[in-house]
């Protein structure tokens, strides 16, 4: 099996990609690809840049170039449920496109010749990223005891929906009209669901993890950066790795 790896920042990916062993560099359409071995599994890991266009280009490179068998989208993400603080960890369910708005011609959410107002993640492979990250949580102490000098001291799991569109979610404005017109989303990013869409069209399994970086609202922007600048490396890396573990465990 060759697994895919994207996220949409270089911080989210850099430790990923210096992890990987026989690298192989391939570059395709502005983006460099780095496929080698990974904790003992074939992956293909790329950065994607931010925003829908960006990633859906990205991931029909990975499925049509790469003959990808499955791909798992890393990073942050913006809370909306009030459940969530920063440092928590949300595995998509169902994911949608929160700027995809065709009235009166469909629905609002709809894609358009699809009948689809998400894309919906099978339970069994929500469970299999969910028993990795539980023992992510369970088990990198070092890591956690890093996190709680930041109060980040109770980091959980949560599954449920996400919604993806080309805004950045940072007033709240903004986030209030979101919970409004979608009131199951959990969190917000900019690439999951163009990504959903396109596993969707070419019959290739995905899972989306996001860690919460900021709680979309005003003061969004310098919790995320600073999130992403100190942490969103170290949780990738080791949420793959444990996913990757646990993988290969049930292969054999």
């Amino acid at each position: 099996m060759l697994l895919g790896i994207m996220g949409a920042m270089p911080e989210e990916m850099d430790k990923i990609i210096a992890s990987i062993d026989d690298k192989e560099i391939v570059e395709r359409g502005s983006r460099i690809y780095y496929r080698g071995n990974l904790f003992g599994q074939e992956v293909v890991a790329v950065f994607s840049r931010w925003g829908k266009v960006a990633a859906a280009t990205t991931a029909t490179n990975m499925i049509l170039d790469f003959k990808v068998d499955r791909i798992v989208f890393t990073g942050v993400a913006g809370a909306i449920s009030p459940e969530l603080n920063v440092g928590d960890i949300v595995i998509g369910q169902r994911l949608f496109q929160h700027d995809m708005d065709a009235r009166p011609l469909m629905r609002r959410f709809e894609i358009p010749l699809t009948g689809k107002t998400s894309y919906e993640t099978p339970q069994q492979n929500v469970d299999t990223m969910a028993q990795a990250v539980h023992t992510f949580l369970k088990n990198n102490k070092e890591f956690r005891k890093i996190l709680a000098e930041q109060d980040i001291t109770s980091p959980r799991l949560l599954t449920g929906d996400i919604a993806s569109g080309d805004l950045f979610i940072s007033s709240t404005e903004m986030k209030h009209a979101l919970i409004k017109n979608l009131p199951s989303v959990v969190c917000v990013e900019m690439e999951g669901a163009a990504v959903a869409q396109v596993c969707d069209d070419y019959g290739v399994p995905l899972i989306v993890v996001r860690v919460i970086s900021d709680t979309a609202d005003e003061k969004a922007h310098i919790s995320a950066i600073g999130f992403v600048n100190q942490h969103a490396g170290d949780y990738s890396l080791s949420i793959l790795k444990e996913y990757i573990d646990l993988t290969n465990i049930l292969k054999d």
